[in-house]
């Protein structure tokens, strides 16, 4: 086999293998999530709100929180993450985290809103 191309299938190989390590719930990154209990835990994370596209974006090393407002908020999404805070719930079942979780996922998701240039939620308004 060519030099070249065996180089090129094992830059390949590591890259595959470096994507299946990172951890993951339903294909999303612990970014995508308002709610990170553990960030090894991929069930600790609550309130998906992005799109696997934030999976692409994310820069290869970084060291601050990275805006993903206007390229991969799930706007689909983004209605029952904030029912999910509310007392009421989403489908009558409020997310399972501490009220200071529950305050920072709705302060997350209201600057989401912010930069979006859209109205924010009563629900997240209540909540901050």
């Amino acid at each position: 086999m060519n030099k070249n191309l065996k180089g090129a299938l094992n830059k390949m190989s590591n890259v595959k293998e470096a994507i299946e390590k990172h951890t993951t719930k339903d294909g999303l990154p612990r970014e995508a999530f308002a709610i990170v209990g553990d960030p090894e835990d991929p069930e600790t994370w609550k309130l998906p709100h992005h799109t696997k596209a934030v999976v692409d974006r994310r820069p290869r090393y970084y060291h601050k929180r990275i805006d993903l407002a206007k390229t991969t908020v799930d706007w689909d999404r983004m209605p029952a993450a904030v029912a999910a805070l509310s007392r009421g719930g989403y489908r009558g079942e409020r997310v399972q985290a501490a009220a200071e979780d529950i305050i920072k996922a709705a302060r997350h998701l209201a600057a989401h809103y912010q930069a979006a240039n859209k109205p924010v939620p009563d629900t997240l308004g209540a909540l901050i």
